[in-house]
């Protein structure tokens, strides 16, 4: 199992937590970016910075994860396309995403965008809290022991 991280907008807090989790149960953790991205000293975590463009990094990271791996991504057609290959998809705020939950989810993505493009301002995401940092460090926490244990 690997660990891929859609790191152009992935939180530093949950990267240093994903850190730490790779060194102490030596997974090879890959960070995928269109631009250089500076990793702790490891031989467990590297970074792969891909061309700019529109989703290189989604597209690079759904060529090359494999059944059982687990991707860290907010991005929800990301986050589809990982469970198509038989991979685990978890966002930075803690949630798995779920052949049960991911076409809702993709569902209010489009909703949301159609507004956004007729001129709604629909808000972003609130500001990611301490409780997101928890929520994701004891979700990394419950897959990696299940993973573990299989």
């Amino acid at each position: 199992m690997q660990i891929w991280i859609d790191a152009d907008a992935c939180p530093a807090v949950v990267k240093d937590i994903v850190f730490r989790a790779a060194e102490r149960l030596e997974i090879p953790t890959i960070l995928v970016a269109n631009r250089m991205l500076r990793t702790p000293p490891s031989r467990f975590i590297r970074a792969v910075q891909v061309p700019s463009g529109f989703d290189v990094a989604d597209a690079h990271i759904v060529s090359q994860v494999e059944t059982g791996d687990l991707v860290i991504t907010a991005d929800i057609p990301l986050a589809s396309a990982v469970l198509e290959r038989q991979a685990h998809a978890l966002n930075p705020r803690g949630e798995m995403y779920t052949a049960a939950n991911i076409a809702e989810r993709l569902s209010m993505r489009n909703f949301l965008e159609e507004l956004r493009g007729a001129g709604v301002q629909t808000g972003g995401p609130p500001a990611f809290s301490q409780a997101d940092r928890q929520a994701f460090g004891a979700a990394l926490d419950r897959f990696l022991a299940r993973a573990a244990r299989n």
